[in-house]
């Protein structure tokens, strides 16, 4: 399968594109091969060993000397562009003067040109290429160019032209280099941005180029998994047949699921009015927002209608009236409540994904699967990482509520399983300023105090003391909101306590306008949205802030959103057994038993007061039974948790 697996940069781009130059593009063709070495070097070029065939041209190289030695030099940095070792071509070619003769000056400057591309630069890529291409050249110079240039105008956001030059250059290409033209277009759309290639899709006359746009926009969009995409291919390719990218699509690895299996109508619940209508409002915004990056932009008729459960009463009577309305798939709706109010119906005859869990004594109606942002799949990812990081000898510091003893419970549970040992836990009372008595003794610091204590009356005067923490304990798991956390993790500090390392969860993280730098060293689990967005979904988070700045804090909320769209067809088209695992917005998903959807959550961690990603080295563990929706997300200080009041 051809995929893009992180967020490009620039440069990252221009590594994939300008320096991955297809082989056999001008290779060799510079004078007589002087021995049997170079000729094996370029029969390795051939065969695509690019790192063997640069090792032995430099090889060569340092045994030759003047123009030879430039010509195999250059030949070899062709081979690192190749191999995608751009810093090494690029060291090279500080070595080599511009040549003097025709075919080494053209080698040079097509080098010169891919080093440009590798180091983000397109407009200098540019100014080398384009005098080129207007020049006769030997055909494969002539295809090197033109490569190169639809490289170049992929990085200046400009996919039409870069489709137009590739096109073009099939026509003088062999059968097999076609077929390598095409893997290195698809390429180029892949690390395009998708709002770019919708806007190029509709100024297109050209159907062919309407056609790679549109598959370009579609694999953004998707991320090339699941059944939206192979629905989304399947609908592609009713309105393109014969289209060049076929080939492609013969290559990649499409789910095993069958051909537009997806509900024609959806019906979304939410509360859209009253004092949750923000939050009702977050959900839909990211729901159509997968909507139209996905169906819509091929012209599917799939339809969505929403609906406000607070109008229509309760979700009884808006299910009721979705269904009426010919719904064949229904999501939502958001409060624990309002789920619960559901389960009480004998006979579900559509489907439905609710936004939050069932409680636990209520029996689960066939048809009906459960998604949550749920704080247990939090506290469940922090003892995974520990354990992963090396640590197995913990102390746990969580609030005095019902939410931080099912965090806790849920922390155990897992980090016990996987062979930790939980040393010490301490409620604190989360309306506090003051945690010193909960911290000391935790650490173990009163301990140490009254040890002092004693020393001091039976030498009877005073003593030089510093307190000393505890010494086995490994970390600290902190559930927490934000404003307490940046208190608890100072005083932590203050304890003599600062160097323990800290876990926690998303809730550390407000997003609120306020300095972390109270936070910094804490690491917490939350969603891709939030801390490391996919590629297909890179863009989404910040033009979302741009579109709904009021929803600025509600970005897990949009995350859910556009996750309920993915997990319809996933759902609708369900095969009997477990799901697949769905990378998606706000974690990688899986289902249990019983119908819930759970999340497998990447890492940040708080440096100079910002969240950075950390590296995912997470061990996945089996599903769980967890919780329900969060509450730093309700624009409405109330907690979900609690038992349900009127009008919730």
């Amino acid at each position: 399968m051809i995929r893009i697996l992180h967020k490009l940069s620039r440069a990252g781009l221009c590594a994939v594109l300008a320096a991955s130059v297809l082989t056999g593009c001008a290779t060799g063709g510079f004078g007589v091969p002087g021995s049997q070495s170079e000729r094996r070097a370029e029969m390795l070029a051939d065969q695509g060993r690019h790192e063997e065939a640069a090792s032995l041209y430099i090889g060569l190289a340092s045994d030759a000397t003047g123009g030879e030695r430039d010509r195999l030099t250059l030949l070899a940095i062709e081979q690192w562009l190749d191999a995608r070792d751009g810093r090494r071509a690029r060291s090279a070619m500080a070595e080599v003067p511009i040549p003097a003769g025709d075919d080494l000056r053209r080698l040079w400057n097509t080098n010169r040109a891919a080093i440009e591309l590798w180091e983000g630069n397109p407009d200098g890529a540019l100014n080398i290429l384009e005098p080129m291409s207007r020049e006769p050249l030997p055909a494969a110079t002539h295809a090197r160019v033109e490569a190169l240039r639809g490289d170049a105008w992929f990085q200046k956001d400009d996919p039409l032209r870069a489709i137009d030059i590739y096109t073009r250059r099939e026509q003088s290409l062999a059968d097999d280099q076609i077929v390598r033209n095409r893997q290195r277009l698809w390429a180029g759309l892949l690390v395009s941005d998708a709002r770019v290639l919708r806007s190029a899709s509709q100024v297109a006359r050209n159907p062919v180029s309407r056609g790679w746009l549109a598959l370009g926009a579609l694999a953004a969009s998707t991320g090339q998994q699941g059944i939206a995409w192979s629905n989304g291919v399947a609908r592609w390719q009713e309105a393109h047949a014969e289209h060049p990218a076929t080939s492609i699509l013969g290559e990649l690895q499409m789910p095993d699921a069958g051909m537009l299996e997806y509900p024609r109508q959806i019906a979304l619940l939410l509360p859209l009015s009253g004092r949750n209508a923000a939050a009702g409002q977050a959900v839909q915004n990211g729901f159509l927002g997968a909507y139209y990056g996905t169906a819509a932009e091929l012209g599917d008729t799939q339809a969505v209608r929403v609906y406000d459960v607070v109008e229509a009463g309760d979700a009884r009577a808006a299910y009721a009236q979705a269904v009426g309305d010919g719904a064949e798939f229904v999501v939502g709706p958001l409060l624990r409540p309002s789920v619960n109010d559901l389960a009480g119906e004998p006979i579900l005859p559509v489907p439905i994904l609710t936004l939050n869990y069932l409680q636990e004594h209520l029996p689960v109606p066939p048809g009906m699967y459960q998604f949550a942002l749920a704080p247990e799949d939090e506290a469940v990812a922090a003892a995974q990482r520990a354990i992963a990081d090396g640590r197995v000898r913990g102390l746990a510091l969580v609030p005095n509520n019902d939410w931080g003893r099912r965090l806790l419970e849920s922390f155990t549970t897992e980090f016990e399983a996987l062979g930790g040992t939980l040393l010490e836990y301490r409620f604190y009372q989360p309306t506090d300023q003051d945690f010193s008595f909960e911290i000391q003794n935790l650490m173990g610091l009163s301990l140490s105090v009254q040890r002092y204590e004693r020393l001091r009356a039976n030498i009877g005067g005073p003593l030089q003391f510093d307190p000393r923490r505890r010494e086995d304990a490994e970390f600290v798991f902190l559930a927490a909101t934000a404003p307490v956390g940046r208190l608890l993790k100072s005083q932590l500090k203050f304890h003599y306590s600062g160097d323990l390392p800290v876990y926690s969860t998303s809730r550390i993280y407000a997003m609120d306008g306020r300095s972390n730098a109270d936070l910094n060293g804490v690491m917490f689990a939350d969603t891709p949205w939030i801390i490391a967005p996919q590629p297909w979904i890179a863009e989404l988070p910040s033009l979302y802030n741009e579109f709904w700045p009021a929803e600025r804090r509600l970005g897990r909320l949009h995350a859910m959103g556009y996750d309920a769209y993915l997990l319809v067809g996933e759902l609708y088209g369900a095969r009997p057994g477990r799901l697949v695992l769905v990378n998606g917005a706000t974690g990688r998903l899986y289902l249990d038993e019983i119908g819930r959807v759970h999340r497998q959550l990447p890492w940040a961690e708080f440096r100079s007061g910002a969240p950075v990603a950390l590296p995912d080295h997470r061990q996945p563990s089996e599903p769980g039974d967890v919780g329900d929706f969060p509450d730093d997300d309700q624009p409405e200080p109330i907690d979900p948790w609690m038992p349900p009041t009127e009008g919730r």
